[in-house]
C-alpha cells in the first residue's frame, strides 16, 4: 500500500498537470491584437490583424483577446471563434467616449474605439461582427466614422450578431451604428450594460428557444440630435423588437426618440413570451407595440412610457392580429399624447396599479384607453386626468373595469356587443355614470 502522504502528493501532481494542461489549452494569459500586427492609429486596417489574433485563440480552445487602447480602423467584418472573448480596456461601458465633440466625428484617443466602415448603404451584408458559441465582446465602443450627424443615416448591416450558444455582449457602447444587436438564432444571449444610439434598430431577437437576457440598456441620442437625423430617427427607429423568443427575461431598459420602443412582431419562427422589469421609453411615437405576441403572454411589470410627438402620439398599440396576453403592472404612462393606448384584435390586455397622466392633449374628448376588440381588464389604477377614462368597442367579448382611482366623473362607453363589469370606482361624484351607444 503506498503511504498516505505519498498518495497525497501524487495526488496533487496530477491535478497540477491537469491545470497546466488547461492552461496551456486555454490561454489564461490575454493576447494582444498589437502582437499580430494591429496599429490602432484610427487609418491602418486592423480587420486582418484581429481576426489573426482571433483565430490564434481559437485554434488553443479558446482564450481571451485584448484590444489595448487605440482606435482601430476596419475595413472588413470579423467572426469570433467559439471560446473566445474579445475585450478592450472598459470594464463598464464607457460615458460615450467614443468622440471628442459632438459636432465633430473624431475619435478619442483614449478608451477601445472601433472604426467601422463595412457595409455602406446596404443593410443585409454580414455584420461586422460575429459571436459564436462561448464567446464574449467587451469593453469596447462600435462607431460608424462616416456617419453624418446632420443628415438621415447610411444604412449599415448590424454591428453585432450573436450566434450559438451563449454569447454575451458586455459593457459595449454602441455609438451611432444604423442596426445594432441581431441576439437571434442562439440560445441564452446575454447582452448587458450597453449604451448608445443605434439609429434604426437597437435589438432585434428571434429565433430563440432557450431563455435570452437582456439587461441594463440603455439607448440615448448622445452622438446626435440634429434635427434631420433625429426626426428620420423618429419616425423610423425601433430600440428593441422581438420575434419568436421562448420567455425572454428583460430587466431595466430604456430608450429615448424612437419611433417605436418597444416592438413584438410574429416571424416564420414564432412570437415572443417574457418578463419585463423596469423597461422605459420615453419621446417615443409609440412607446410599445404588440402586432402579435404568444398566448404565454408579455408580463411588464414597473414600467414607464412617455409619448408627446408625431401626428398622433400614443403610448400602446395592440394590433387586430394580436390573440395574445399583454399584462401591465405598476407602470406609469405619461406625456402629452392623443390617448394612452389603442387595443384590438383577439388577445387579452390588462392593466394594473397603473397610473394615466396627461392623454386628450388637444381635448377632443379622446378616451385613455380606447379597446376595440378582445378582452380587457382594467384594476386598481389612477386616472389623474378629468377626461373620458375607457371607450369599450362593439367587438370586445369582455371588459372588467373595476377599484380604479378616477379625477372628475368616471366616463366609461360602452358600445356593447359583449360582457362588461364596472363597479366600485371611486370617483369625484358619488354616482356612477356610464354612457352605453
Amino acid at each position: 500500500m503506498i503511504p498516505f502522504k505519498r498518495r497525497i502528493r501524487v495526488l496533487l501532481g496530477v491535478f497540477n498537470l491537469a491545470l497546466a494542461g488547461r492552461t496551456l489549452a486555454f490561454g489564461s494569459d490575454p493576447s494582444s491584437v498589437v502582437d499580430f500586427g494591429a496599429k490602432g492609429d484610427g487609418k491602418t486596417d486592423d480587420t486582418a490583424a484581429f481576426q489573426k489574433a482571433l483565430d490564434a485563440a481559437g485554434k488553443a480552445g479558446g482564450g481571451i483577446v485584448s484590444a489595448p487602447r487605440g482606435n482601430y480602423f476596419f475595413a472588413g467584418h470579423l467572426n469570433i471563434p467559439s471560446g473566445v472573448a474579445l475585450k478592450g480596456v472598459w470594464e463598464s461601458v464607457p460615458a460615450h467616449n467614443g468622440i471628442r465633440d459632438p459636432g465633430l466625428p473624431k475619435p478619442t484617443d483614449d478608451g477601445t474605439t472601433f472604426l467601422v466602415t463595412e457595409g455602406a448603404g446596404q443593410e443585409d451584408g454580414p455584420p461586422f461582427i460575429t459571436l459564436n458559441h462561448n464567446t464574449t465582446l467587451k469593453g469596447v465602443v462600435i462607431y460608424y466614422p462616416d456617419q453624418n450627424p446632420a443628415e438621415e443615416p447610411k444604412p449599415y448591416p448590424y454591428a453585432i450578431a450573436m450566434r450559438g450558444k451563449n454569447p454575451a455582449v458586455l459593457a459595449v457602447e454602441l455609438l451611432n451604428p444604423y442596426n445594432g444587436i441581431d441576439a437571434s438564432r442562439n440560445e441564452r444571449h446575454l447582452i448587458r450594460d450597453v449604451q448608445g444610439q443605434p439609429l434604426r434598430r437597437g435589438i432585434f431577437v428571434d429565433f430563440i428557444y432557450d431563455i435570452g437576457r437582456i439587461e441594463n440598456v440603455h439607448f440615448n441620442p448622445w452622438w446626435s440630435i440634429q434635427p434631420k437625423l433625429f426626426e428620420w430617427q423618429q419616425k423610423n427607429g425601433e430600440a428593441f423588437v422581438f420575434g419568436k423568443s421562448d420567455w425572454e427575461y428583460v430587466f431595466n431598459t430604456f430608450c429615448f426618440g424612437y419611433g417605436i420602443g418597444y416592438k413584438f412582431i410574429k416571424t416564420r419562427s414564432g412570437d415572443c413570451n417574457g418578463n419585463f422589469l423596469g423597461i422605459g421609453a420615453d419621446d417615443c411615437i409609440t412607446a410599445l407595440e404588440v402586432e402579435q405576441c404568444s398566448n404565454i403572454g408579455l408580463l411588464i411589470s414597473n414600467g414607464e412610457f412617455v409619448s408627446f410627438h408625431g401626428p398622433d402620439p400614443t403610448m400602446v398599440r395592440v394590433g387586430t392580429n394580436n390573440t395574445g396576453s399583454v399584462r401591465f403592472v405598476n407602470s406609469a404612462f405619461w406625456g402629452p399624447c392623443n390617448q394612452i393606448a389603442k387595443i384590438a384584435g383577439k388577445g387579452t390586455v390588462g392593466f394594473s396599479d397603473c397610473t394615466f397622466v396627461q392623454w386628450d392633449r388637444n381635448r377632443e374628448g379622446r378616451h385613455a384607453l380606447q379597446v376595440e376588440g378582445g378582452n380587457l381588464l382594467v384594476r386598481g389604477c389612477e386616472f389623474q386626468e378629468d377626461k373620458p377614462q375607457v371607450e369599450i368597442g362593439q367587438a370586445v367579448r369582455k371588459a372588467v373595469v373595476t377599484e380604479n382611482i378616477i379625477k372628475g366623473k368616471l366616463r366609461v362607453t360602452n358600445h356593447g356587443g359583449g360582457v362588461a363589469i364596472l363597479k366600485d370606482n371611486a370617483s369625484d361624484e358619488p354616482h356612477l355614470e356610464i354612457e352605453k351607444k
